[in-house]
């Protein structure tokens, strides 16, 4: 089964299995169909114009028709991919959204992308069970929006050159010509949380690609500017439920 994609105007057949290597990227494109897009082992970032979205193995990404969209692999990654029609009554969403995987509809997503000599009646019945599954599931967001002024710019720069950076927003604010005041309200404008929010999110981001790289939890906790491995921890289980470890003990896929 083939996914057609559009790069630059051209039509572009591609695998619904994709291997890629750590960093490997797959270029802006779109689809004339909905996506559904899963990580079975690894970590992808997912870009839109909208924001980015850092996608480990128990989650996927809807990708609307038409939406202008990239990937990046932390680690090595297996993506899969469905198309699915744009007509028909399944659950579609009309936004990117990261989605819940369940072990059924992982399973479900692996037959359909495994198996290229599916029978048509077959395939399309699977596919609409894989639809029944996503009616009711989500997950949180995590997602980091763009960011159009070039002050805030200026300031994620700096995070990204440095995730361990830990100045406030004042002392950033020195560095790039901007008082906290105006860039607290930027945030809350542009990216619609707190900038303090918004750090956590990035920081989050920043340490699943290192858990996806094999990195432990030590040297994640410093690398991403948390006060101590605790606190890397705390955060961690605020936002997921689990500690770094159990989490990739009840996801193994998610490191290679």
């Amino acid at each position: 089964m083939s996914i057609d994609s559009h790069i630059d105007g051209r039509s572009i057949p591609s695998s619904p299995i994709r291997l890629l290597s750590d960093r490997e990227r797959i270029d802006w494109h779109r689809h004339v169909g909905h996506q559904l897009i899963y990580p079975r082992r690894g970590v992808l970032r997912v870009f839109t114009a909208s924001g980015v979205w850092v996608v480990p193995s128990s989650q996927g990404v809807w990708m609307p028709a038409g939406t202008v969209h990239s990937h990046r692999a932390c680690g090595a990654t297996e993506m899969r991919a469905i198309l699915f029609a744009v007509e028909g009554d399944g659950p579609f969403i009309d936004h990117p959204s990261v989605l819940a995987f369940t072990p059924l509809l992982r399973e479900a997503v692996t037959a359909l992308t495994d198996d290229a000599a599916l029978e048509a009646a077959t395939r399309g019945h699977l596919k609409q069970v894989v639809l029944d599954l996503l009616r009711g599931v989500q997950a949180p967001q995590r997602f980091l929006p763009a960011l159009e002024d070039p002050r805030l710019r200026e300031v994620v720069a700096l995070l990204e050159d440095d995730p361990a950076d830990r100045r406030t927003l004042a002392q950033l604010g020195a560095v790039v010509g901007s008082s906290e005041r105006t860039l607290s309200r930027l945030f809350r404008d542009e990216a619609g949380m707190t900038f303090a929010r918004w750090r956590g999110q990035f920081r989050l981001h920043h340490a699943l690609v290192l858990l996806a790289e094999g990195h432990q939890v030590t040297r994640i906790a410093g690398a991403c500017g948390y006060a101590s491995p605790s606190a890397f921890i705390g955060a961690f289980r605020a936002s997921f439920g689990l500690t770094p470890g159990e989490y990739l003990r009840r996801d193994p896929d998610l490191r290679l």
